[in-house]
């Protein structure tokens, strides 16, 4: 076997180019290869159909591909122009990179799948690229693999906002919730911001498609939601409303604690309730529930307030919408009675959406798929220690647990640890 096949065949080069020369830099650690199409040559890059060869260029090109026995591998090859019968002249395809790219799939393959295992310092350093170089390759094959995608088949919208930045930066992500996907993200959470979903990524059609959606009670949402798309149920999410609830109880305790500042017996009573609050009812512990009783004569606002919320619970376990209607009217109804301005606002906000929480009963829809995939949005996020640039923290997010595999893009041929 020559040199140059053992090559082809250590490198895993086989059916899509053939190497007419090579030699090594030992000072750069650098393996060249002057290389060729193996009979794919002379093809259009749009369609793919044979031309004729108008010159070749006379500069060679250079791509850099992945790191083999601690070496880094360069190809060298002078495209050729040809003049194709449909797109005129034009420049042959290049099999085993991009158009326009430095880099070939191989190493542009490793960089998405190591970026979406660690952090992008940690990937660089792996493959011994520059860390601007590689934020840079990342970039563009995410760019160019995801160009062109289209939404298909969405019924069960969400959409949610989540923070990238200090100083209340956000981002709105928009959720496919029957196949727990993220669908699209953009910058900011303003009204403008979801109008631009509505009328950039998906048609009027698709629009009346979409049978359910869940948010939170954002009034930007809800308004989106409604005006583009007249036959989805809205239906508000189950964990902000109970996030909003334990976030009212909470508020009637730290107005009991305040009243009693300065006296450190009663503070000392009132001192861990914070977490009893928060606790759903069927968790708690024996103990939890006689301090919770010790309330009803310590302090009977800070009992009436948690006696409540675990009735609220109720509600998610009814089956007809009528009855869950009735309970959150008689609920309401009581919790106004407790003269505790907390628990009157929140009884005041339910109403106000009531009909969007009813539905719950009937679609059982909520933002639990949305909530996990911020999760990995979070850690993401976290592992990178914040992103400076929007622009990265949303590649990352496509990347994770965007709507395509984008790693599954490259040729199989080229996907190769």
């Amino acid at each position: 076997m020559s040199a140059k096949k053992l090559i082809v065949k250590l490198f895993r080069l086989e059916k899509y180019l053939k190497v007419d020369d090579f030699w090594f830099k030992v000072r750069d650690g650098c393996f060249h290869l002057v290389v060729k199409p193996y009979k794919t040559g002379c093809r259009c890059p749009k369609c793919g159909r044979r031309g004729k060869i108008v010159r070749n260029l006379s500069e060679p090109r250079t791509w850099r591909d992945i790191r083999v026995c601690g070496w880094t591998v360069f190809f060298h090859y002078c495209p050729k122009e040809i003049m194709c019968q449909t797109h005129g002249r034009i420049q042959e395809e290049i099999p085993w990179a991009d158009r326009h790219a430095r880099v070939t799939y191989r190493l542009e393959f490793l960089v998405l799948v190591y970026s979406q295992l660690m952090p992008q310092k940690s990937a660089a350093e792996v493959l011994r690229l520059p860390t601007s170089t590689f934020s840079d390759i990342l970039h563009r094959a995410i760019e160019r693999l995801r160009d062109g995608h289209r939404i298909r088949g969405l019924k069960a919208l969400g959409v949610d906002e989540v923070s990238y930045k200090k100083g209340h930066k956000y981002v709105t992500v928009v959720y496919d919730l029957e196949r727990a996907r993220v669908l699209w993200v953009g910058k900011g959470k303003e009204r403008k911001t979801i109008d631009r979903f509505f009328d950039t990524q998906i048609s009027d059609y698709q629009k009346k498609q979409i049978q359910w959606a869940c948010c939170d009670m954002s009034a930007t949402f809800i308004g989106a939601i409604g005006d583009h798309c007249p036959n989805a149920k809205l239906v508000l999410d189950r964990f902000h409303i109970v996030k909003k609830l334990n976030e009212t109880v909470d508020e009637v305790r730290k107005e009991e604690w305040r009243k009693v500042k300065g006296n450190k017996d009663m503070r000392k009573a009132y001192k861990g309730l914070r977490w009893l609050i928060f606790k759903h009812h069927s968790k708690r512990t024996g103990e939890e529930r006689q301090l919770l009783e010790d309330l009803r004569k310590g302090n009977r606002h800070i009992y009436r307030a948690c006696i409540l919320k675990d009735e609220f619970d109720h509600f998610w376990h009814y089956k007809a919408e009528w009855a869950a209607r009735r309970f959150l009217q008689r609920w309401g109804t009581t919790a106004l009675k407790s003269r505790l301005e907390p628990l009157r606002k929140f009884v005041f906000t339910i109403r106000a959406h009531t009909e969007n929480i009813v539905t719950f009963i009937s679609s059982r829809l909520t933002n639990a798929i949305a909530e996990g995939l911020n999760r990995i949005i979070k850690i993401v996020k976290n592992r990178a220690s914040g992103f400076r640039s929007v622009d990265a923290f949303i590649d990352l997010i496509y990347l994770t647990v965007g709507d395509v595999d984008i790693p599954a893009q490259i040729p199989a041929v080229f996907r190769t640890l």
